[in-house]
């Protein structure tokens, strides 16, 4: 009973490594920055100083409690290929607007809409994209690869030393998944990378022990199981799937706000709102939106902390509000093409209302074009503490319940739950009910901000 997972949690923004006890407390963890390096040979991940800061962590968490095993969670749109040595090139950073040129090369290529639920998405955010650059401009390294990996498989495979494929990470707007069929896409075939694909396994398989190399530098167990692992998305969805009724939807927040809402048709997805299928942990696909808000949220408050009713009532009062996107053509949702502007004037001081009221109107938008109408809202990450913004959006959307998880490491505490997945009679996560309460002057803000928006 008092077995520890421990998480590799790569953020777009942030890595951590946290570890948890068999009943779901947090015992331990540590972060640092993410960090992309600017090239050569193009921006990319840095692989090996997550590697060092992974195995210095593992060495201080197990000296607190024995690790039993280890789960890697990762953002999507990365894809490392290797051979027996290591990464034959490196894992490309999903900013990287380079990989656009291959387009007219690609274009003919991708699979239709109605296949993979993967819209065509900016600069390097389909992988099957990313994979046709690297063709194109690294042709001998390429043709070295033994496999192709997803990014939380890659980590897996470093610790274990097991080439495995997964349906989250594949299934997450990479143009490399068939989701109603549950198998690779037709770009697996068109690019020829078939060969490259690792066995299939679910997220929450344990692939092998660490290897011995490992576990004497960290002075972990030689038996630590390493699992597969899991987009970070599809983490912070677990613990829900375990425990609410359908539908439902999360707002995971961070740099993206990613909208996944289990039981929902896919009939209504719009590739063009940046609507798309992502897909869970037993291989269902789950109708989900998103846009980068948190990035967006920067770019506009202008300052740290979390605004107060009375800033959001200035703002509203003013008028001034600012419209999409502020996170550049990279920054799904509906208006990724369009730059972001702010109109009318604010005191500095209330740039995070500005910002809160921004998120809240996207992510209303968002939910309105998913279709997400009825059933529960849930909001964890990084704008669940934020309390302005939940009672926001329990404000624009009065007839579905609101709730802010109370974790700050939902992501992370979600993945854990793979070591004891499928879980049973699983306890919901704690949530705080959001009431629903007139905001003054908002229906009013929220009709003038549509009518700017679609009249840009």
């Amino acid at each position: 009973m008092d077995d520890v997972t421990a998480v590799l949690d790569i953020g777009k923004t942030n890595v951590k490594v946290a570890a948890f006890r068999c009943d779901g407390a947090l015992m331990w963890e540590r972060a640092i920055t993410n960090r992309m390096v600017p090239g050569p040979p193009y921006p990319h991940a840095d692989v090996e100083r997550i590697w060092e800061f992974l195995l210095d962590a593992l060495a201080d968490a197990n000296r607190i409690s024995p690790i039993a095993a280890i789960v890697p969670t990762t953002h999507g749109c990365a894809a490392a290929l290797i051979d027996e040595a290591g990464l034959v090139l490196p894992v490309m950073d999903y900013e990287f607007a380079g990989v656009e040129e291959i387009e007219p090369l690609y274009a003919p290529l991708r699979p239709p809409f109605s296949e993979t639920f993967s819209p065509a998405l900016p600069a390097g955010q389909n992988i099957a994209r990313q994979l046709a650059w690297q063709q194109q401009h690294f042709a001998e390294p390429f043709a070295r690869a033994k496999y192709l990996l997803a990014y939380p498989q890659y980590w897996a495979w470093r610790l274990s030393n097991v080439a495995a494929a997964e349906v989250t990470s594949l299934g997450a707007h990479s143009d490399l998944w068939e989701p109603l069929q549950r198998r690779f896409s037709s770009a697996v075939s068109a690019l020829n990378v078939s060969g490259l694909m690792p066995p299939l396994h679910l997220a929450y398989r344990r692939l092998a022990p660490i290897k011995p190399d490992i576990a004497a530098a960290t002075g972990l167990s030689r038996d630590v199981d390493v699992l597969c692992g899991v987009h970070d998305s599809n983490a912070s969805l677990l613990p829900h799937l375990g425990s609410r009724r359908e539908p439902f939807t999360l707002l995971s927040t961070g740099t993206w706000v990613i909208l996944m809402s289990p039981g929902l048709s896919l009939d209504g997805l719009d590739p063009g709102d940046d609507t798309l299928a992502n897909v869970d942990v037993d291989g269902r696909p789950i109708a989900t939106g998103r846009f980068m808000g948190g990035r967006e949220y920067a770019a506009i408050a202008g300052s740290d902390g979390n605004p107060d009713p009375a800033s959001l009532s200035r703002v509203i009062a003013s008028g001034a509000m600012a419209l999409p996107s502020f996170a550049g053509r990279g920054g799904g949702g509906p208006f990724a093409s369009y730059r972001g502007e702010i109109r009318g004037e604010i005191a500095p001081a209330d740039g995070p209302a500005l910002a809160t009221l921004y998120v809240a109107l996207m992510s209303d938008l968002m939910l309105t074009r998913l279709g997400a109408t009825r059933g529960a809202l849930i909001v964890e990450g990084s704008f669940a503490a934020n309390p302005c913004y939940a009672m926001l959006v329990a404000a624009l959307r009065p007839t579905q319940p609101v709730f802010a998880s109370t974790d700050a490491a939902g992501t992370a505490r979600g993945a854990a739950l793979l070591a004891k997945w499928p879980a049973m009679n699983l306890q919901a996560p704690p949530l705080a009910a959001v009431q629903a309460r007139a905001v003054d002057g908002l229906p009013a803000y929220r009709d003038k901000w549509a009518r700017a928006v679609l009249d840009r």
